[in-house]
């Protein structure tokens, strides 16, 4: 039996459990060093917080798939929906709980932008380098569409955080992008052709 399957539903860093497997703890630390914390207790301790978090996801999407799984012997299409449905359900409850609790021991230590800063390296930083590659291509869009797109952006992070994997969490940002896309082109924005003008333009930057 693995360290997960012996993992509660939510898991606290303040919890008496074993520790973290060393994978999850150096997948951890690399997020923390970009923090550049100065106070060395703190930044393990926001190491292992970070390191529970990931353990105690994978231990609800492994449950989760495992039901998923099983489900599927049903032979009653309707039943099989309906549990599925719910077995979806109660995952998604339980990841939200999750992310809430990771978030509160998050506080106790960290500012909001540092907290910030830990999501984007949950979520390989796609955010931030998104958003500034629309800056690029759409150097006149307005403020309202440079609020609107970051706030979609920010949305989608909000879901990828709990993703269980790098397809997952890219998955999340990628239906957003497609909503972005379908806002600016109802806007009259061709993006392929913004995006050629921006290559165009950084070429004849070189």
């Amino acid at each position: 039996m693995g360290t997960c399957a012996l993992l509660p539903a939510f898991v606290s860093a303040a919890d008496a459990l074993p520790p973290p497997p060393e994978a999850l703890v150096q997948r951890s630390a690399k997020i923390v060093d970009g923090l550049e914390l100065a106070d060395t207790a703190m930044a393990d301790r926001v190491t292992i917080i970070i390191a529970r978090n990931y353990e105690a996801l994978s231990y609800i999407h492994d449950q989760r798939d495992a039901d998923l799984e099983a489900a599927k012997a049903l032979s009653d299409e309707a039943a099989r929906k309906a549990l599925t449905q719910g077995i979806t359900d109660t995952a998604t409850a339980r990841m939200a709980d999750q992310i809430a609790l990771f978030l509160g021991e998050l506080a106790a230590d960290l500012t909001p932008a540092q907290i910030d800063a830990v999501k984007d390296g949950l979520t390989y930083g796609v955010l931030p380098k998104t958003f500034r590659v629309y800056q690029e291509m759409l150097p006149d869009m307005t403020p309202e569409q440079s609020r609107q797109i970051y706030a979609w952006l920010y949305e989608a992070r909000e879901h990828a955080i709990s993703a269980g994997s790098s397809k997952a969490k890219h998955g999340w940002f990628g239906k957003y992008k497609g909503r972005i896309n379908n806002y600016l082109a109802k806007a009259g924005i061709d993006m392929k052709a913004a995006e050629k003008a921006m290559f165009d333009r950084k070429k004849a930057a070189n």
